[in-house]
């Protein structure tokens, strides 16, 4: 069930109502795998809707933003705070050479020829977090091939970078 917002919350920041968590939670579990919601979107999260539409646009938790729902879709993009809290357990990460880490976490893009490794989940246009050899998050941005064609593949971007973890300061 959807919970209507009144058009006097557009705009500003709420504590998220039962519902409304409920179906970010579910959506993040769709789009990162089951049980990311909860560790994404723990119960204290506030919620920012838009002002002209009154829909859910940005998720906050203690005044840093965790996630923006995309208008256009419905998912999320991950901030570098949102990725830190699912990392471990998301179905969306690709691994790089620790070589070209520092390159990346300036938002560099990665290319398929620096992949160690990536999930089969991952699909063309997925939201994926990009993690150096030691599983710390550099990165988050958007896939530009599938898990398998970034493994194969030996040239080319694989993911296009929005924003790298040194870019966050």
């Amino acid at each position: 069930m959807f919970i209507v917002v009144e058009t006097r919350f557009a705009g500003q920041r709420w504590t998220v109502l039962e519902g409304t968590l409920r179906r970010i939670r579910s959506v993040a579990d769709y789009q990162f795998g089951k049980g990311v919601g909860i560790e994404l979107f723990p119960e204290n999260v506030e919620i920012e809707f838009s002002k002209r539409t009154g829909r859910i646009r940005f998720i906050y938790l203690k005044g840093e933003r965790l996630a923006t729902m995309r208008p256009t879709d419905g998912f999320f993009s991950l901030s570098i705070a949102g990725a830190k809290r699912i990392v471990a357990n998301a179905h969306c990460s690709v691994t790089v050479k620790d070589d070209v880490s520092k390159f990346v976490n300036e938002g560099g893009d990665v290319f398929a020829v620096h992949v160690v490794k990536a999930d089969d989940e991952i699909r063309t246009k997925d939201e994926v977090i990009v993690v150096d050899e030691s599983s710390r998050v550099l990165a988050v941005g958007r896939a530009v091939l599938s898990g398998e064609e970034m493994r194969a593949f030996k040239r080319g971007v694989a993911v296009k970078v929005r924003r790298g973890r040194g870019e966050e300061s």
